[in-house]
Formats: structure tokens, sequence, C-alpha cells
């Protein structure tokens, strides 16, 4: 009997570790729209997302993300920020967003969640 009991528990070890390793990581993405003072979207605009690892009054650290893209005819470009993305993590990232396209400029925020689409929207002026 005790011979049956090892083999029982090594198939039921063998299984859960078979479902552990089928565990899907989804992608982490963030899109970005560009819209004109007036709502409409802005084909062709530069949008810059970044951050930096540390930041203080004497010490402004190396970007730890910094990444460029250009909107398409819908106002909205994607980036994908998987291969960032560290199995159990809490949080990913919050970074600054920087758009131009000509004269025009705007700014703003996105907050990175793991394995999720995120989305923000920055108006140019």
């Amino acid at each position: 009997m005790r011979k049956t009991h090892t083999i029982g528990a090594l198939l039921f070890g063998a299984a859960a570790l078979g479902l552990l390793g089928c565990y899907e990581v989804e992608e982490t993405i963030a899109n970005v729209t560009v819209l004109n003072e007036l709502g409409t979207p802005v084909q062709g605009a530069e949008v810059r997302l970044y951050a930096f690892g540390s930041v203080d009054t004497d010490f402004i650290g190396e970007p730890r993300f910094d990444t460029t893209g250009v909107t398409n005819a819908a106002g909205m470009v994607t980036f994908n920020f998987s291969e960032f993305y560290v199995a159990g993590q809490a949080g990913f990232a919050v970074l600054d967003i920087d758009a131009t396209k000509g004269n025009l400029n705007g700014t703003g925020l996105i907050k990175i969640e793991e394995m999720q689409t995120n989305e923000a929207t920055v108006y140019l002026e």
C-alpha cells in the first residue's frame, strides 16, 4: 500500500506542476490616443512614454522606460511592455506622456497595470 501512496503522490505532484506550467501571461499594453482641441484624432503625432528610475533633488536616474511611437489614422499608438513584466510583481509603472505634432504638444500620465490593456488620452494644444 505504501508504494501506491507514493506513486499517487508523485502523479498528483506532476499534475499540479503541469497545471501551474499552463499559466498564461496576458500582454501588458499601453494605448495612447492623441486628439486635437476639437476632439479630432491626430494622425502622425509623435508620442513618448518614459519614466526615470530615481528622482530626487540631487540626482535624476537613468530612464527606466523611454520609448516613442507615431499615431495612426485613429490618433492611437500602441506600446507593448510585456517583456518587462515579472510574474508576481505588484504594480508596474506610471509613465509620463509627451505628444507632439508640429508646434502643438500635450502631456499626460498613464498607469500601466500588468497583464492588461491600459489607455490614456492626450490633447494637443
